[in-house]
């Protein structure tokens, strides 16, 4: 059982707000789309004469999880801002969000920047979907099967369908009480995890040409000619971080997208702690799975060369010959 000691205040400000504004991070995943939504349902359905909006941009192959809403600047005045999934404020989707009267952050990712009134910032947990499933059972709030399917998506997505060290046996608790609301578990994975041919060719690009140190650090990196080759955006191409993670020997891998005037690093490990290194080019993340940006190829070679100092003296352990 989870222990959040501002879980009752954060409740006392929900039903204290007339206004909410639901926000999360930029270039959402599923975890961050399915407790924005999710949470969104839950209190609707609590508090049917609260005004609930959930505000940002959404990813094109996210929009079976639900559609955002337009706000005004005015409407932040009185309003409870709920931030979900987002460890530091440049993160945020909507540039209001610290704007409201009092602002909350709800985060599994590690606690770097208290942009927030008050929080619940718990790294032990696979996901924010899962904090907020926990919270609604704190909270004596009802999850019906559209809350629990958007939360299911969410914990799915952050855990890799439940193959990450970050699902722990709560997190199988709550996913299979989630599952007990009928949620329709194969139209979500036919929806998460549908591709076209263009994305599948590009995929075929990124096994062909993965490249590995000798240290077990693997990369790729996607320019804009190759995007241009598979018709192909940022989005989709960092979408494929894990599509050589099964490679023999690998400790941590990146992949490098090239998206207009700056490059994304997408950062991935078995075992290295990789966040302190993407908190050096302007990023962050969980010590296993983490985000940064760099302006010029010729960053590439260093963020490689850094992964490679944490990655040399990594071994696994119980590992067999």
């Amino acid at each position: 059982m989870a222990h959040w000691p501002e879980a009752t205040t954060i409740l006392n400000l929900i039903e204290a707000a007339d206004t909410i504004m639901i926000h999360r991070h930029v270039r959402p995943d599923p975890d961050a789309l399915g407790s924005q939504l999710g949470l969104k349902r839950i209190i609707e359905r609590a508090y049917p004469d609260k005004h609930v909006y959930v505000v940002g941009g959404i990813a094109r192959d996210l929009e079976f999880l639900g559609k955002m809403q337009h706000v005004e600047p005015e409407m932040y005045d009185e309003a409870l801002v709920l931030v979900l999934d987002t460890a530091n404020h440049e993160r945020i989707d909507g540039p209001c969000a610290l704007k409201g009267k009092t602002v909350v952050k709800i985060d599994h990712h590690p606690d770097e920047d208290e942009y927030a009134t008050h929080q619940i910032v718990d790294t032990t947990v696979s996901s924010t979907s899962e904090i907020v499933a926990e919270l609604a059972r704190i909270w004596d709030l009802a999850i019906d099967e559209q809350s629990a399917f958007l939360l299911f998506a969410g914990i799915v997505g952050d855990t890799g369908r439940f193959q990450f060290r970050n699902a722990t046996p709560r997190t199988f608790e709550i996913a299979s009480d989630l599952i007990g609301y009928g949620i329709d578990t194969n139209r979500l994975y036919r929806q998460m995890y549908k591709t076209n041919l263009a994305t599948l060719q590009l995929q075929g690009y990124v096994l062909q040409n993965v490249q590995v140190t000798e240290s077990g650090v693997g990369y790729v990196k996607i320019d804009a000619d190759v995007l241009r080759t598979f018709h192909a955006t940022p989005e989709a191409a960092s979408l494929l971080v894990n599509s050589f993670s099964g490679l023999e020997g690998l400790k941590c891998w990146v992949m490098f997208v090239e998206n207009k005037d700056e490059i994304r690093v997408r950062i991935r490990s078995k075992g290295p702690v990789i966040n302190e290194i993407a908190k050096r080019y302007r990023g962050g993340g969980h010590p296993m799975a983490a985000g940064a940006t760099i302006d010029t190829w010729e960053e590439m070679d260093d963020v490689i060369a850094a992964l490679e100092e944490v990655a040399a003296p990594f071994e696994f352990e119980n590992e067999e010959s």
